[in-house]
């Protein structure tokens, strides 16, 4: 059966424009600030930090684009409108039946980790809050149909603590934060070191977003090596999905370390990762736990592993069609949300779309069905309902 309702997104990009630094930053930190630069033959890049990581622009926006991967559209001219501007956005959403959408970086990293790149404490601090600021003037158009996701300075902690009070405070409806901080020569995320910032998300009441490729996974996707053994795009494929389960083995290490024990009304999103390895992340933990005496030794694991993942964590799914068919009672109806990836590479886009939900989701229960595709997410950032029934684009009600 076709789905003719409203969906909320919770997984797009924004494709940066040039000014979102060159136009916040204070003059003196305007010769360091990342930039977008168009070279010669034409392609835009991002130039970050004293090392000048080149990111290109077109990357992140192929949604559209008639060429696979690696071709991507040589500068933000080339990119599909709604990739980076918010009236586009809107009308795209219309297009497509997305009520709202979660709004994730692209330049800063899926965990902020490329600020880090910068090395001045001060100007990385500078950068995420300017993105950030710049984030709600982007979703001013309509701030009811989007979800802004704040980026966090993770390796100051007291700056990131004050950061999630003020994004609160200016409309900011999650929390963006790394998976991986050992990655980068941080504490374990398990470590009280980071405690202050689970404080002060339960505070605040807002949700931490543990986005895929938050940690440093450029081997996995940018190995020359493999390149040359495998192939660009087979090695494209198997990388990238192989992000996918990386943010599996990192939600294990948020689990075991005893994060969400110790915080139970913390609340956790696995951004892109799928469902379909969720009941086996449950039932492989609660195995180890029943052997390894971890309640001795971490007198706060009062119920098994699983258990903390089915009432704490939420998960997205997007290309999967098997998972929502078979898995969804274990995974839990109410904690299992739906995304595009909007505009990136292996999106879900225009008519894929709803093909994909129809596909996924048409034969199950109307209550499931309104669950995973609207009510999780409205729940969990405060959507307001629609005003409107969506019409499909045609300007008329679906029937």
């Amino acid at each position: 059966m076709k789905c003719t309702d409203w969906f909320i997104d919770a997984d797009t990009h924004v494709t940066e424009p040039a000014d979102v630094w060159t136009a916040r930053l204070p003059a003196r930190m305007l010769d360091a600030a990342p930039r977008m630069v168009r070279s010669d033959d034409g392609v835009d890049t991002w130039q970050f930090g004293s090392h000048a990581r080149k990111i290109p622009v077109g990357a992140t926006a192929m949604a559209g684009w008639p060429e696979p991967f690696p071709s991507f559209p040589k500068n933000l001219d080339e990119c599909t409108p709604g990739a980076y501007d918010a009236k586009a956005r809107l009308a795209y959403m219309d297009e497509i039946g997305a009520w709202a959408m979660a709004l994730y970086p692209n330049v800063g990293g899926f965990g902020s980790e490329t600020f880090l790149g910068l090395n001045d404490p001060e100007l990385m601090l500078a950068c995420v809050e300017a993105y950030n600021d710049w984030l709600i003037e982007w979703i001013s158009p309509d701030p009811r149909r989007f979800i802004p996701v704040m980026a966090t300075p993770f390796w100051d902690v007291e700056a990131t603590v004050k950061e999630i009070y003020r994004c609160r405070d200016i409309g900011h409806k999650a929390i963006l934060f790394t998976s991986a901080p050992q990655d980068f020569g941080m504490p374990f995320i398990g470590d009280p070191h980071w405690n202050p910032i689970w404080g002060a998300a339960q505070d605040v009441d807002l949700p931490i977003s543990l986005h895929i490729g938050s940690g440093d996974f450029q081997d996995q996707i940018m190995n020359p090596g493999r390149f040359a053994a495998h192939g660009i795009a087979p090695t494209t494929v198997s990388g990238s999905m192989s992000i996918l389960l990386t943010n599996a083995i990192q939600l294990m290490d948020v689990i075991m370390s005893g994060v969400l024990p110790r915080n139970p009304k913390l609340r956790l999103v696995s951004v892109e990762g799928g469902i379909g390895w969720v009941p086996f992340v449950k039932e492989a933990l609660n195995h180890g736990f029943a052997y390894a005496g971890v309640s001795k030794e971490k007198p706060e694991f009062t119920r098994r592993p699983g258990d903390y993942i089915r009432e704490q964590v939420w998960s997205c799914t997007f290309f999967e069609e098997y998972a929502p068919h078979t898995l969804l009672d274990e995974v839990g109806v109410d904690r299992v949300l739906f995304e595009t990836d909007y505009p990136h590479p292996i999106c879900l886009y225009g008519q894929e779309v709803r093909d994909k939900i129809d596909a996924a989701f048409g034969d199950l229960p109307a209550e499931t069905r309104d669950k995973v595709l609207f009510g999780n997410s409205a729940e969990l950032y405060g959507v307001e309902a629609p005003d409107r029934p969506w019409t499909g684009g045609s300007g008329a009600p679906l029937t």
